[in-house]
């Protein structure tokens, strides 16, 4: 696994880790549901590794309906209170009853944009940013579009959406390509996304 070179962040020793680095993080996505669980994931790392996350990501899944915003929207006060019983997920009430309450406003969103990813793709003026990063010291926990984006989210009410989160999800979803520039994914990335 580990002859290519990649990101330096990257947990050699954990293969789900590997996994992600290599098949999603930083792969342009279009699909809005995988853009709700990005953002319910990233918000769900606030003060955890990615590690954490990522082992409870198909507790998450089953959770919270695979990430339909329109089933999430309708949790009750009772399935928010199941749903802290579950070990399958990072059981804060602030991170869970933030979820259901950005389901409702990720559909606002989709329904004045015609999608999410319409949506967000204006941040970056519909193109990815490509970094120039080469050690994990050259990686920024936030920028300017990151930080442009989680005003406007929080302004339309989302929960757990600070700047470093968001830039977090931003990296996740492709739309910054934060790959050093000597990992192995960067080459098989493309431009046009």
């Amino acid at each position: 696994m580990s002859e290519r070179e990649r990101c330096p962040w990257v947990n050699l020793r954990n293969p789900l880790y590997v996994e992600y680095h290599d098949r999603e993080w930083g792969r342009p996505v279009h699909d809005d549901r995988r853009h709700f669980e990005m953002l319910t994931l990233e918000a769900a790392q606030a003060g955890l590794s990615w590690e954490t996350v990522l082992k409870k990501r198909d507790g998450y899944r089953e959770a919270f309906a695979q990430f339909d915003p329109v089933k999430v929207k309708r949790f009750s006060r009772a399935k928010i209170d199941k749903l802290l019983e579950n070990p399958g997920i990072v059981r804060n009430r602030l991170k869970v009853e933030s979820v259901v309450a950005n389901a409702a406003l990720f559909l606002d969103v989709q329904a004045e944009f015609g999608s999410f990813d319409a949506y967000v793709r204006r941040f970056v003026a519909g193109k990815p940013r490509r970094s120039q990063l080469r050690t994990l010291d050259d990686y920024p926990s936030r920028t300017v579009e990151g930080d442009t984006l989680s005003k406007d989210l929080k302004q339309r009410g989302f929960r757990f959406v600070g700047p470093t989160i968001v830039y977090a999800y931003m990296q996740a979803v492709g739309l910054v390509d934060d790959h050093t520039v000597n990992c192995f994914v960067r080459g098989e990335m493309y431009d046009g996304s």
